[in-house]
């Protein structure tokens, strides 16, 4: 669009891939996210230093905090999001319950807003009954969330999701909710310009989870009829209209067994799967924001209901952790490859050499693949991640190879607690010994060559084409 870039980075982020690609970039200085990303004066400092127009949050730390929304504005810049009052109605998940139940949404049973305090909320406990969650208030992508199976462990679980919802959001609210078993997550993109246009872009199916935090996304659904998907689209269009929605934003609901949907949250930014939304309908979403935030109306198709969603697309992230613990990892990424091919994307944070550090999130990078249809998706994604390499740091590419190859997934009839069914083995094969040769071979100078091609030395690692390597 020929929009110059400025990037923001903290000091233990000065070699990230995004502070390489910028135009310009501009350092928050040291310290944790808390004294850096998620430090409103420093983000504005950095802002005034080099004389930006607009302020895109991205998805996360700040993207649904209403004051650091409301201080871009004041200080003159153009916020690329909803308004403040939409984020702190639907951004604040306790807030948005209540406007919710107000329009006739359904929502998920759990505590009354008016309760935060600890003994409150073990008397509203016994009131919605176990399981249940702890939640954030504040939060998104399962950050200050746990299950909480029986009533002394509540205790310890309200002190911790209160020290990880204020390290992740700067607000330590929480708050309970019914915990509905044997249930499956699907989101619906909306859309919103400053003309009152909102519309919905169909929905992705996010139910494949660890640690109620998103692993794989799909589009569409095939948990959702036409029948289905128009109530839920309905209902995700009212949400947005309850607050003036304006930009790209997520009404995300549970649906039950039985086929019930209750509204669980709306995230009032950019998601990290967008890009299957892109892929199935074939509209850029970020650009959208951009041109929203600009003034312009959304595009015609969206506002007469004419884009139609194409295919199936698959969405999973790479994470560095252990894929049976879910615990993070760090260190150097001594190789790093990724797939490529028709219908395949990588969206990445990182490249070879890169530190893989603790500080932040482990997500390293996202595979988008495109196809016809979902079993083409599925045996695409297969191929994808088959050719994906990363040594150095360990991941989860192992957990997300067996959930395509399960049973369950592979069938489209899983819920949420398809990782916790998994075999453990499944997630932890052996080492990929292809993988370190081919990586090795790659970094070794050149060698004099035969006039048949072969290596004047007789290495046989050097000389493959004449052997067969099993493994």
């Amino acid at each position: 669009m020929g929009i110059e870039t400025i990037a923001v980075f903290s000091e233990s982020d000065a070699g990230a891939l995004h502070v390489r690609h910028a135009d310009e970039a501009v350092s928050l200085g040291a310290g944790s996210a808390a004294e850096t990303y998620l430090s409103i004066d420093r983000l504005l400092d950095a802002a005034r230093s080099v004389g930006v127009d607009a302020v895109h949050p991205g998805y996360g730390f700040l993207s649904e905090n209403a004051d650091f929304a409301r201080a871009v504005a004041e200080a003159g810049l153009v916020w690329i999001g909803p308004s403040a009052s939409a984020i702190e109605e639907m951004g604040d998940k306790l807030r948005a319950r209540t406007r919710m139940d107000s329009v006739g949404v359904p929502i998920v049973p759990g505590s009354s807003p008016a309760v935060t305090g600890d003994a409150g909320l073990l008397a509203e406990a016994a009131r919605i009954g176990f399981p249940l969650l702890v939640k954030a208030s504040a939060g998104g992508g399962g950050k200050g969330m746990s299950r909480v199976n029986r009533p002394e462990e509540l205790p310890d679980a309200l002190e911790e999701g209160r020290r990880l919802a204020e390290a992740a959001f700067g607000d330590g609210t929480i708050y309970l909710e019914r915990l509905l078993e044997g249930s499956r997550h699907v989101e619906f993109q909306v859309f919103g310009d400053s003309a009152g246009n909102v519309v919905h872009l169909f929905e992705r199916e996010c139910s494949v989870q660890r640690r109620h935090q998103k692993i794989v996304e799909e589009t569409p659904s095939a948990a959702l009829d036409p029948a289905r998907r128009a109530a839920m689209g309905a209902a995700a269009v009212t949400a947005a209209n309850a607050v003036g929605y304006v930009g790209a934003g997520t009404v995300e609901f549970l649906l039950d067994a039985h086929g019930r949907f209750y509204f669980l949250e709306m995230n009032t930014r950019l998601q990290v799967e967008h890009p299957i939304t892109e892929a199935a309908t074939g509209y850029d979403l970020v650009r959208a924001q951009l041109e929203v935030a600009g003034g312009e109306p959304l595009p015609a198709a969206w506002r007469d209901g004419s884009v139609e969603a194409r295919g199936h697309a698959i969405e999973l992230r790479l994470y560095a952790e252990d894929p049976v613990e879910f615990l993070p990892r760090s260190g150097r990424l001594l190789e790093y490859r990724e797939p490529s091919g028709a219908g395949v994307r990588v969206d990445s944070g990182v490249e070879k050499n890169d530190v893989v550090g603790l500080e932040f999130d482990p997500l390293l990078a996202k595979l988008i693949v495109s196809a016809e249809d979902r079993k083409a998706a599925i045996e695409r994604a297969r191929r994808a991640l088959s050719e994906w390499i990363v040594l150095g740091v360990e991941t989860n590419l192992p957990l997300l190879a067996a959930v395509l190859d399960s049973e369950e997934f592979r069938s489209g009839g899983y819920d949420t607690g398809l990782v916790r069914r998994l075999p453990r083995d499944a997630a932890n094969p052996p080492a990929p010994d292809a993988a370190w040769i081919a990586a090795a071979m790659a970094d070794e100078p050149a060698s004099p060559t035969r006039a048949d091609g072969f290596a004047a030395v007789d290495d046989p690692w050097r000389n493959l084409a004449g052997w067969r390597l099993g493994v």
